[in-house]
Parts: C-alpha cells; sequence; structure tokens
C-alpha cells in the first residue's frame, strides 16, 4: 500500500447496526486494499460480531471501545450533550485527533450533523453544512444538495453550497468545470421565490462558477447538469419523492411479471435486460451522502442499506479522502469570496 487512507465506522448506527456494518467493512477491505478500518462501538458486541461471520481484528480492521450508541429517533441535542461516548461521537472524534481521515454512520441524521459540526467545526466562509448526494441520469450521475440539513436557508447559503458541491464534483468527478444549475419551478426568469431569485443573482456574479441558471426537477436525470442546489426541504422532498417512486416502479414491475405463466415466461426472455437496469439503477450503488462544509470527512449512508451500500458508503469516504475534498472547499472557496470582495 502506498498511501494509507484510515476511515472509522459508527458500528452501532443504523436500522441494522453491527448486523450490516461489520459485514461491509469486510467487504469494504476486500475492495480496496490501501483502506484501514476502525470499527467504532461496544467491543464484545463488535468481536461477537466478526466471530460469527469468521473474521477477527487485524491490522486493517481495528476495534475501538464506545460504550454509548445514539438512537435513530434521538433528539440530536440530547446526542450531542448526553452521549459524549457514544460511537458516533467517539468515530468523529478520531477524526479531529488525527487517528483517521474519514467516517462513515448510518445513524439518526440529526445527531450526526450536530456532533460533526461541533467537533470539526465550519470550514472559513462556509456558515451551514450541506448534505449532498448523487442521483443517476441516463448518462452518469449528478450531485444535489441540500438534501436534509437546513430546511430554512438564505440566498447566501444556496451560493455556498453551489460553490462546494461544484467543487465536490470536480474533485471527485475529474471533468473540468461543473455546471451547476439552481432547482426552481421553471426555467424563466420571473419564476420562484424571492431566495431562488437572490440566489440566482449571486450565482451570475461568481467567478470561476459554471452557473447555467435555472433548472427543473425533469432537469436531474437527463444529464446536462452537473450540481443541482436547493434548499434542505425542497432536496429531501425529492430525495423521498424519488426513492419512494423507485420502490413504487420496481415493485409494480414484479407484480406484472408475475400475473400468469406468459408474464413469466416473458420475464424469463427479458432477464438480462431486467438485471442491467437493475444494477443500473440500484440504489445501493449510489449509497453515501457527504457533510460538505465541515473541516474533516463525514459520509452518512442510508439507515435501512444493507451491507453492500454501506461498503459503497465507505468507497465514498476513500473517494473524498484521496480528493482532499475539505481541503479543496477551503482552498477555493476562499479564493472565490475573495474575488468578489
Amino acid at each position: 500500500m502506498n498511501s494509507v487512507i484510515r476511515i472509522s465506522l459508527d458500528a452501532m448506527g443504523g436500522d441494522h447496526g453491527l448486523s450490516v456494518v461489520v459485514p461491509a467493512a469486510l467487504e469494504a477491505l476486500q475492495q480496496h486494499d490501501d483502506i484501514i478500518l476502525t470499527l467504532v462501538g461496544d467491543e464484545d458486541k463488535i468481536h461477537a460480531q466478526l466471530a460469527e461471520l469468521k473474521a477477527e481484528a487485524n491490522e486493517r480492521l481495528l476495534v475501538h471501545h464506545a460504550s454509548e450508541q445514539v438512537d435513530m429517533g434521538e433528539p440530536p441535542a440530547i446526542a450531542l450533550r448526553k452521549k459524549k461516548d457514544s460511537s458516533m461521537r467517539v468515530a468523529i472524534n478520531l477524526i479531529k485527533e488525527g487517528k483517521v481521515d474519514a467516517m462513515v454512520s448510518a445513524g439518526n441524521t440529526g445527531a450526526l450533523m450536530a456532533t460533526a459540526r461541533f467537533v470539526l467545526k465550519m470550514i472559513p466562509g462556509v456558515d451551514r453544512p450541506a448534505i449532498c448526494s448523487i442521483m443517476p441520469t441516463s448518462d452518469g450521475h449528478t450531485h444535489i444538495l441540500d438534501l436534509g440539513a437546513n430546511v430554512d436557508c438564505k440566498a447566501q447559503h444556496l451560493y455556498q453550497f453551489a460553490i462546494m458541491g461544484a467543487i465536490l464534483a470536480e474533485s471527485i468527478d475529474k471533468k473540468g468545470a461543473s455546471k451547476v444549475g439552481l432547482l426552481n419551478v421553471g426555467q424563466e426568469a420571473i419564476k420562484g421565490n424571492e431566495q431562488v431569485k437572490q440566489t440566482d443573482a449571486l450565482l451570475k456574479q461568481a467567478k470561476g462558477l459554471n452557473y447555467i441558471g435555472y433548472v427543473e426537477g425533469d432537469d436531474i436525470f437527463h444529464g446536462d447538469v452537473d450540481v443541482v442546489v436547493c434548499d434542505g426541504f425542497v432536496g429531501n422532498v425529492t430525495l423521498k419523492t424519488i426513492e419512494g417512486l423507485a420502490r413504487m416502479l420496481t415493485q409494480e414491475l414484479k407484480s406484472e411479471y408475475k400475473k400468469n405463466i406468459f408474464t413469466k415466461m416473458a420475464a424469463m426472455i427479458s432477464l438480462p435486460v431486467l438485471k442491467s437496469f437493475g444494477n443500473r439503477f440500484d440504489p445501493r450503488n449510489y449509497n453515501g451522502a457527504s457533510f460538505l462544509g465541515l473541516q474533516g470527512t463525514v459520509i452518512k449512508s442510508h439507515g435501512g442499506m444493507d451491507a453492500v451500500g454501506y461498503a459503497n458508503a465507505i468507497g465514498i469516504a476513500r473517494s473524498e479522502v484521496i480528493s482532499k475534498v475539505p481541503e479543496t472547499i477551503k482552498n477555493k472557496l476562499s479564493i472565490i469570496l475573495e474575488q468578489q470582495d
């Protein structure tokens, strides 16, 4: 291994906790030979789960004890003040202490955001962190933010989100200046609320930002925009609507194919196409949302995701460490803000 990437995992977080995190860690270690993972949580339970999988801690899979865990429905303020030895808090502390380069958690999103912001602090020039994830498109993917961290935003916040999203996309995708669009109810200049119109004005003045103007919901999937910006309320509703639609279509398609002998035969014939389609749009391949704006790399896995999806989130953490995303945002943002003065 040339350069080792160290990642801590909140082993107790999420809907399934250890039963997903531990096998995901083992899978990720097989996929990437340059990572060292630290499982943070109840060490006895972690070792028991490893034994069940016929595995054990080693030089690439470490165990770090934490005596508490944050429940999925726990208020963020309570988790922050009273759970100082939670697996989530300890995993984040390891970044602050310089013992790991990033952390991944499938736990309580609000608690994770509050704790990460408290421990790691914000990048200078960024008022609020934003949750950014990717959506599949016809020819690749689109980054979209914010997905729920900030339900009430000012134009200045969306302006900062746009810059961070563009820097993330350029750092990860390696394809030049990212096309940034502002999500709106139409592409005409007269449409949108005051928040959107004020943000549009700011983005048009931003030097070094490839801003293409307003985009609508269906533009997310066309592949003509690399970064879609919106507030957390709109973003979260958009995300949950897409997830719900995907589940419904999958269920209905399976139901249709099972109706009778002829539809079952049709399913057999079209199986290669269905498998290819399923792999292309499998939500597990897009699991792992970035908390942008923090002075450290924190990745949120979906709480109900399985080991395959969680391993993908670990892969995203690895990619962001390699691309030095927080440092790049800090450096490029300072230059852009200086140019605005």
